[in-house]
């Protein structure tokens, strides 16, 4: 359901119906979770959807296009205007994927510039509409512990792409803690924390450490900066569009100076803060919830045109 996605965008004032059926499946669980959920979100019982009325249908996976549109929804509700939102690059090839959708009926939306220059969209018309996030807790950054965080979810299983490698390698070398599902099988992991949990833990540490090599713009990172904790990582994907090295924190493709770059933080707390401080003015001007909503409304308006 990429929960705190959709927590951000039902931000936007509509009304929001989350497909709900009866074992609570990973993509069916309405209004799951711990988020505070607002009064426009509602579930939909996927037994009685022929019979609810919507605007537009929103999809978010493969399976939610190829599956549970022709199994739950009616002729007419499928023939509704239709969103595809794309939260990740290609897996396959990185440049000569065609995308699944390939409707020219669909609008194609995609979170990151550099998402939506790696896909091939086909007949798609395509927009790009970049994160906007909310925070959950009003918490700021104080770094008050000598340590890195990386927050990735099953980093073990996901391997290299995720930089499960580069994690090890920086572990040994750096105190450095791991949070996320199924993050208590590496050195330094915590096991899964709460949503609700993850801002004080961010808080505490003193520079969050984004060791992925290939992938969007993770909402962690984002919460982070948001924060004003100060960002390492790698120079890659979109990610290299919002930190400028030395002035609002560091990326690079080369272990060994992100290694320095988490030592000098260590080291130095002012030099953390000055990252941070400069860090949070980016991301509060780029990753507005405001600016969100906005673009939202006018991705709404154009689909039912």
């Amino acid at each position: 359901m990429h929960g705190n996605y959709l927590y951000n965008l039902s931000q936007v004032p509509h009304d929001f119906y989350l497909l709900k059926d009866s074992d609570d499946s990973p993509q069916r669980c309405g209004r799951c979770g711990v988020l505070p959920w607002g009064d426009n979100v509602h579930d939909a019982p996927v037994h009685a959807l022929p019979g609810m009325r919507f605007d537009a249908v929103l999809y978010q996976s493969r399976q939610a296009w190829d599956e549970d549109r022709p199994r739950w929804l009616s002729p007419a509700q499928q023939a509704l205007p239709r969103i595809v939102l794309e939260h990740d690059p290609p897996q396959q090839h990185p440049t000569n994927t065609l995308h699944w959708a390939d409707d020219p009926h669909t609008l194609l939306v995609h979170v990151t510039p550099f998402n939506a220059l790696m896909w091939d969209p086909g007949r798609c018309p395509v927009r790009v509409i970049e994160h906007g996030v909310r925070l959950l807790d009003e918490r700021t950054w104080e770094g008050e512990q000598a340590r890195g965080l990386v927050v990735v979810n099953h980093l073990a299983r996901r391997g290299r792409r995720l930089g499960a490698d580069l994690y090890q390698q920086m572990q040994q070398r750096l105190p450095m803690s791991l949070a996320g599902m199924g993050s208590e099988v590496l050195p330094g992991g915590l096991g899964e924390v709460g949503q609700l949990q993850l801002p004080r833990l961010m808080a505490a540490h003193r520079f969050f450490f984004h060791p992925v090599r290939y992938t969007s713009l993770g909402l962690a990172l984002v919460e982070a900066l948001l924060m004003g904790m100060p960002v390492v990582g790698l120079a890659t994907t979109e990610l290299s569009t919002v930190i400028r090295s030395g002035e609002n924190g560091f990326i690079d493709t080369r272990p060994e100076s992100l290694a320095e770059a988490m030592q000098a933080l260590l080291e130095d707390p002012a030099l953390a803060a000055r990252w941070g401080r400069a860090g949070q003015q980016m991301a509060r001007d780029r990753f507005g919830i405001d600016r969100f909503v906005a673009d939202w409304m006018q991705l709404f308006r154009e689909a039912s045109q």
